[in-house]
């Protein structure tokens, strides 16, 4: 008799701190991670539960970050404090061997623990647990009629890749500081931890330079040709007063870089050279090879013809001041300089880029931009500074430690690491977000192409004909997104969305994890919490 009722007594105890409903199958978490097991039960989210952590203050930080999240859908109170009694436990602990970015997240009926040797390892935690509650925890007001509950799981989890990154560009069409912190937010939601920001082309230079304030004053801004086709606007004429554009002081880019600090997202600026510089040509010209006189053009240019001379010292100088201002307003360990698309043919021309291929002993014009590169390299290393381009600064010879971005296929990728030098995928068949995703008839304008969501999820970023060692140097891949024709944020979103949610397993789940047909069950749930967030997404 009273062994049975012992037993029932423990049998209520288990229920009572267990949950109530079974779960059949995994949650739809993405991007998928490294191990998830699933036991019977949810831990329950109450009025009176607490957030605590221990860690200092970049732990305070992260367990604060969660409790905001959450605090507008709920309505919960949700106090946090250095402790380890909390009813979800953020717990630092470096003791033993963790890989960067791993977490460790056990949900039972009593208590949510999340514990990571790192702030940063707890920050892709959350995300976890954020996508284990309802797609109404991603809301802005009180969610009534919700059941807050987060299912009894056991998951072990880190990245495939350390650079998991997205693109922005800026130049074509400026996206004010506000829309610039709602895609960082986007991009934290999916674990990325690169904004690779690409603030300079040739239709606009997008950032405060106190030296040089003519790149603001005159290349940030262009005539307003927007009612005609991207490809055909007529350039600026005399008179024309230019007023379509704008730049980020350097306040704001100081908030911003920040912003995704506190998400555990480098900013990586890419300021171009030697081409894509009609802006600053516009506004400088004695740094070409013409002297000018240039306007910001309003629309396509192509070939890309206007770019820095490189025979002239003054240019160097003129670079230089500008990349250390950019150095003291972004601490990432690469600057992005371009290197694409530069024709040669006012090099050919010039008697000061003709004298530097003479004086230096160079071959020819390409090896004249490995030059440009390798002195540009130099001097950001002397910084402490690396630095990355587009797979064109393998022409003429690769700067000695640069990282290559290969976007034009494979190949770059491949070159860069049979060399030993790192390399990020970016192929253009894969990660560039601004071509069509489905039926042109029904998709916004776009450059022509299609990059269906199944193609995304379908990219591997090792190519095959890579050694393990020579894998190695692939130390990631990002998603691009130039805006030609894309003019404000609600498109931008529309653009990445889903194919960015695609990526983003891509580069976190290791290959053997991911399935299409699984990612495709999962998709919706993510969509809903897109619904939440007030986010346009393709469907």
């Amino acid at each position: 008799m009273k062994i049975s009722y012992l037993l029932v007594i423990m049998t209520l105890s288990a229920l009572l701190f267990s949950c109530k409903t079974e779960h059949p199958s995994l949650p739809a978490v993405i991007p998928m991670p490294v191990s998830m097991e699933v036991a019977i039960g949810d831990f329950v989210l109450k009025p009176s539960s607490r957030i605590s952590y221990t860690g200092g203050v970049e732990a305070a930080a992260v367990a604060e970050q969660l409790a905001a999240m959450l605090r507008p859908s709920t309505g919960f109170a949700l106090n946090t404090s250095e402790d380890s009694d909390g009813d979800i436990r953020l717990v630092t602990d470096n003791s033993g061997e963790w890989k960067p970015e791993e977490y460790r997240l056990s949900v039972t009926g009593r208590r949510v623990t999340l514990t990571a040797a790192t702030p940063e390892g707890l920050f892709r935690g959350i995300q976890t647990v954020r996508q284990l509650l309802p797609p109404q925890a991603e809301g802005s007001a009180i969610a009534t009629d919700v059941d807050w509950v987060i299912p009894c799981v056991d998951i072990t989890d880190y990245p495939r890749f350390d650079w998991r990154g997205m693109h922005l560009d800026v130049s074509r069409h400026f996206f004010d500081v506000d829309f610039i912190k709602r895609y960082i937010d986007i991009l934290a939601m999916h674990k990325l931890n690169v904004f690779h920001w690409h603030l300079v082309d040739d239709q606009g230079w997008r950032i405060e330079i106190k030296k040089y304030p003519r790149l603001t004053e005159t290349g940030a801004w262009r005539v307003d040709r927007e009612d005609k086709p991207w490809n055909s606007r007529e350039p600026q004429q005399p008179g024309e007063k230019a007023t379509y554009g704008g730049f980020y002081t350097r306040e704001q880019i100081k908030e911003i870089v920040e912003y995704a600090a506190e998400r555990y997202i480098t900013v990586v600026p890419e300021i171009e050279m030697p081409a894509h510089v009609g802006s600053a040509l516009a506004a400088y010209p004695q740094y070409s090879c013409t002297g000018g006189p240039f306007t910001v053009p309003p629309g396509g240019v192509w070939p890309i013809t206007d770019i820095y001379c490189a025979g002239k010292e003054e240019t160097f100088t003129f670079l230089e001041d500008v990349l250390t201002e950019v150095m003291e307003l972004f601490p990432s360990p690469w600057i992005h300089v371009g290197g694409d698309e530069a024709d040669k043919t006012e090099w050919r021309r010039c008697p000061d880029c003709q004298a530097r291929i003479r004086n230096e002993g160079l071959k020819d014009e390409d090896e004249l931009q490995s030059y440009f590169i390798r002195r540009i390299e130099k001097f950001l290393n002397s910084n402490g500074r690396g630095l990355i381009g587009w797979d064109e600064i393998l022409q003429g010879g690769l700067a000695p430690e640069a990282t290559v971005m290969s976007w034009q296929g494979f190949e770059g990728g491949v070159a860069a690491a049979k060399s030993g030098h790192q390399a990020v995928m970016a192929p253009v068949s894969y990660c560039y977000f601004n071509v069509y995703q489905g039926d042109p008839a029904t998709e916004p304008v776009s450059f022509s192409g299609l990059l269906t969501l199944k193609k995304v999820y379908s990219f591997e970023p090792v190519p095959p004909e890579l050694t393990p060692d020579e894998s190695k140097y692939i130390i990631g891949a990002q998603g691009c997104l130039w805006t030609e024709y894309i003019t404000d944020g609600k498109t931008a979103e529309y653009m990445i969305l889903p194919r960015l949610t695609a990526l983003s397993e891509v580069v976190w789940s290791a290959p053997e994890n991911r399935a299409w047909e699984g990612f495709s069950a999962r998709l919706p749930k993510m969509m809903e919490r897109f619904d939440a967030m007030g986010l346009t997404y393709s469907k």
